[in-house]
């Protein structure tokens, strides 16, 4: 469906779901953006399939088991049904909008053992519930992994009955447990897949299994403890002979004894606390763990303003009529955070200009800096830069921002967008009249704090 599916942006389903930009898909299916509600249209995603006679009722009732689920870390399903795009029949799925998953930063990183135990925890939670309700996820992988604004979600779209045939619908990959060859699903095949994406997070490698014979899957040797004792038991070529998701939740709170009697590792004694992780700290930490490092930062800065605690330089900015000094406060050094919101005062050190000085630039007279929260900042790894482009009108409204360069993460690019959107500006004048101008607002967010670069991008 890729090459057909790129085709059908600004399309309209049933009416109602503007295809606005592709989002991704593979040869049965096809993401798009679109939106969501009527009053106050949000993001949303729609999947569309191929309306197949033999398995359009099928996934139609899947997905109405899924959608009158209630779990806060399952990605919502806001609506299903029946369309038509070219004269070819689909069925779609309407859901929550996911900024990231998983598999977007394997890539380039693995997780830290801290990252994957919080990341853990919420998954675990969803997974337990979705079992109690006799249904089986059947799709655990890094890329069902999201980040759905500030929390970790799981996909909700691929749930089954246990003991439900899922052959009819998809090929068996290479997360997928060995027995659905044989196309049973049950909760044992959802242990396996997690624990290939368990291994893939933390190694960045897939356990080596050539799914023929008797022999267990080979493991990194890489493989931190106590993940490693879990990778073993959700890896058991037998489903009865695997951990259960209780089991599983044992093991990572109480590391020593492990479930069952078993006797873990030494390391194993290392991590003897309870991980309660909430939902929303565990997205925060995915989207953090997103956010990789840009290289390079492009632009001249003009003024520079640094979180509490370090100070910045301005540079210098050109000679006019009127010198300009902006200065920040933190009126709440006690919250700390509470400074990124601070404004910054504008004084002036000369009289007004005259009619015949020249041009007058722009000048910054507030700003604020993103609201980063404790628990994301710890988890970026280098510098992540983004740049968001604001227009200033003649009456000095901040009137537009957009991303000019979002960065690896949207999550901290929504962060920029949402404070360059708070910023205040002086208009410039040309010949004594006020005049519209841009501004380039460059974030670098680290673990030390933040830092933004004003940059003037036209008179």
């Amino acid at each position: 469906m890729t090459k057909a599916s790129k085709q059908w942006e600004g399309q309209v389903v049933n009416g109602e779901f503007h295809l606005r930009q592709y989002l991704g898909g593979g040869e049965d299916s096809a993401v798009f953006l679109t939106e969501h509600g009527a009053r106050e249209p949000q993001k949303a995603a729609i999947k569309l399939l191929p309306a197949l006679p033999e398995k359009s009722e099928r996934q139609l009732s899947q997905w109405g088991l899924a959608a009158k689920l209630s779990h806060s870390v399952l990605v919502r399903i806001f609506q299903t049904g029946r369309c038509e795009l070219d004269n070819m029949k689909l069925l779609y799925v309407v859901t929550e909008y996911a900024e990231e998953n998983l598999s977007q930063i394997l890539p380039h990183r693995s997780l830290t053992p801290a990252e994957a135990r919080e990341m853990l925890e919420p998954v675990l939670d969803a997974l337990a519930y979705i079992h109690r309700q006799g249904l089986v996820h059947g799709h655990i992988k890094p890329a069902n992994i999201m980040a759905v604004e500030d929390r970790l979600k799981i996909s909700s779209d691929g749930l089954c009955g246990r003991n439900e045939s899922s052959s009819g619908l998809r090929t068996p990959g290479v997360y997928d447990a060995p027995e659905l060859a044989g196309g049973e699903t049950s909760p044992a095949a959802d242990v396996w897949s997690l624990g290939v994406t368990v291994v893939e997070a933390l190694t960045q490698r897939l356990p080596i299994w050539d799914g023929s014979g008797q022999s267990e899957p080979v493991l990194p040797e890489t493989l931190a403890a106590p993940f490693l004792e879990l990778a073993r038991h959700c890896l058991r070529r037998d489903p009865k002979r695997r951990w259960t998701i209780a089991d599983i939740q044992a093991h990572m709170r109480q590391p020593s004894p492990t479930p069952q009697g078993r006797t873990s590792s030494p390391q194993a004694t290392v991590a003897k606390r309870r991980y309660l992780v909430p939902a929303a700290a565990a997205g925060l930490l995915l989207a953090a763990v997103l956010a990789l490092p840009r290289l390079f930062n492009r632009g001249t800065p003009s003024t520079e303003v640094k979180q509490p605690g370090v100070q910045a330089e301005p540079a210098p900015t050109p000679a006019t009529p009127e010198a300009v000094k902006s200065t920040r406060r933190a009126d709440d050094k006690k919250q700390g955070s509470a400074a990124a919101h601070t404004p910054t005062p504008v004084q002036s050190e000369a009289g007004p200009p005259s009619p015949s000085a020249g041009p007058v630039p722009g000048t910054v007279v507030h700003q604020v800096l993103p609201d980063v929260s404790r628990k994301a900042r710890e988890t970026i790894q280098g510098t992540v830069r983004v740049g968001v482009r604001v227009r200033v009108d003649p009456s000095s409204n901040v009137v537009g921002a957009k991303l000019d360069s979002p960065g690896p993460s949207r999550y901290f690019a929504g962060l920029a967008l949402k404070a360059a959107r708070g910023w205040k500006f002086s208009a410039p004048k040309v010949d004594d009249r006020n005049v519209s101008s841009e501004w380039i607002l460059r974030f670098e967010f680290g673990r030390a704090g933040t830092k933004v670069r004003s940059v003037r991008a036209s008179p």
